[in-house]
């Protein structure tokens, strides 16, 4: 989920020749007071060019997730403190720019303890010491993470934990309610009746 907001931002061209990496560490201490105040932790910020305007992604999340109100909310706290940080004459973005603010999403790597702990009870597939292992998350402690691996509980420490993966589950699917089906059906057959009654 995103929402984004259209921002013209003043300054010369010559920010595009700037060190990439020290732009975006100007950017996110600008954006990150504003995301913790709001109670979120800031996964990811990032800025592309897209035609003539530049596009930064600011990705969000939480303990409790991120619903779209709190994108909304995020978007306008962060939209605002940077026309603040512009108005005061702190260049962040040469011309116009698109704001977009979104959740982090199950395809972003597992690379922070809080991600781990958020995503307990997924499986997921991550290398440990160099060798793929692919397991379900039971628990997550301040040292590590416990998988379930084929059965056998498996607890690892951080420090030998590459970047997880969530897995998508087929079968996640099959645990909809059985009666989904009928009650389709049930309403096709409603339509139908009222159809003929129509034609009556």
């Amino acid at each position: 989920m995103a929402q984004q907001r259209d921002r013209r931002a003043g300054g010369s061209r010559d920010a595009g020749a700037r060190d990439a990496g020290a732009h975006r560490e100007r950017l996110r201490k600008v954006v990150e007071p504003v995301v913790v105040a709001a109670g979120y932790d800031l996964e990811d910020l990032e800025v592309s060019r897209v035609g003539r305007r530049h596009l930064l992604r600011v990705a969000v999340d939480s303990d409790n997730g991120v619903d779209l109100d709190a994108v909304a909310e995020v978007s306008r706290a962060v939209s605002a403190a940077l026309d603040e940080a512009e108005a005061s004459g702190d260049e962040l973005i040469a011309g116009e720019y698109e704001l977009e603010v979104g959740s982090r999403g199950v395809d972003r790597p597992l690379t922070e303890p809080r991600h781990w702990r958020r995503n307990r009870t997924r499986l997921v597939q991550v290398d440990v010491t160099g060798k793929p292992v692919t397991g379900r998350v039971t628990a997550v402690t301040g040292t590590g993470v416990t998988l379930d691996v084929e059965g056998t509980a498996r607890t690892i420490a951080f420090e030998d934990l590459g970047p997880g993966r969530v897995q998508v589950e087929m079968k996640r699917l099959a645990e909809l309610p059985d009666d989904l089906d009928e009650d389709e059906d049930d309403d096709l057959d409603d339509d139908d009746d009222e159809e003929g009654e129509d034609e009556a």
